[in-house]
Parts: C-alpha cells; structure tokens; sequence
C-alpha cells in the first residue's frame, strides 16, 4: 500500500481501512506467538501500513 493510494479517500474510508489493518496486525501477532507464522515481514509491512493510513487521516481531518 502506497500514501498516494490513501490520499483520495474520504476519512470513513480511511477509518475502516485502520480497522481491518489492526485486525490483521493482532492476527499475525497470534500466528507469531503459535509458531504458525513463517513470514515474519508481514508484520512489519502490517505496522508500515497502519503508519501510513493514520497519516492520512490527520491529513484528511486537519483540513
């Protein structure tokens, strides 16, 4: 996911995207935590992308 994807949509876009990449986030920390995890780097992109969208959404709600 790229910021320029993110910078067109409306904030409860944005919103429901940080909800489903929170999600996401805990799931690969519970995959981590039982060893059924064999590509750890998705929890860094999970964590890059969840940074991503709240910088949006102060982008969004600041103007």
């Amino acid at each position: 996911m790229k910021y320029i994807d993110l910078q067109n949509k409306t904030e409860a876009e944005l919103v429901e995207e940080l909800k489903a990449k929170k999600l996401e986030l805990f799931t690969l920390g519970a995959k981590l935590k039982t060893m059924q995890l064999t590509n750890t780097s998705e929890l860094r992109n999970a964590k890059k992308d969840i940074a991503r969208i709240q910088t949006a959404l102060s982008a969004v709600r600041s103007k």
